[in-house]
Formats: C-alpha cells, structure tokens, sequence
C-alpha cells in the first residue's frame, strides 16, 4: 500500500486504531517480556550466588572440624 502523505499513513485507510493498537499491544508485550525476563534473570543470579556462598561456608565449617 503506497501513501500519498503522512496523515495518510497515520489514518492507515481508515483501519488506524485497528493497525495502531496491534502495534502497541505487541511493542507493550515485548517491553513487559524483557522487564519480566530481567528481573528473573536478576533473581535467579542472587539465588546461585547465596547458594555458592552457603556451600563455601559450609566447606570452611568441614575443615575447621578436623582440625580440632
């Protein structure tokens, strides 16, 4: 489909809110995808580095028991 002008393009034959509000609705779901993934993303790296931590110390608890 060819446009003459832009306020052609902007009212997409007369379909705009149609043709708009898909693509806000997927740009919407897209944003809320990665601020959603991020978010796990981070937490998920808290919970492995707890992990990690709570397993060092536990080692440093096995070798201070045999030294005693």
């Amino acid at each position: 489909m060819y446009f003459q002008t832009l306020n052609d393009f902007i009212n997409m034959g007369g379909y705009a809110i149609y043709v708009w509000s898909a693509f806000a609705i997927t740009f919407g779901a897209l944003l809320l995808l990665l601020i959603v993934s991020i978010c796990h993303q981070n937490s998920v790296l808290k919970h492995v580095k707890k992990r990690k931590d709570r397993l060092a110390r536990i080692e440093a608890a096995k070798d201070l028991e045999n030294t005693l």
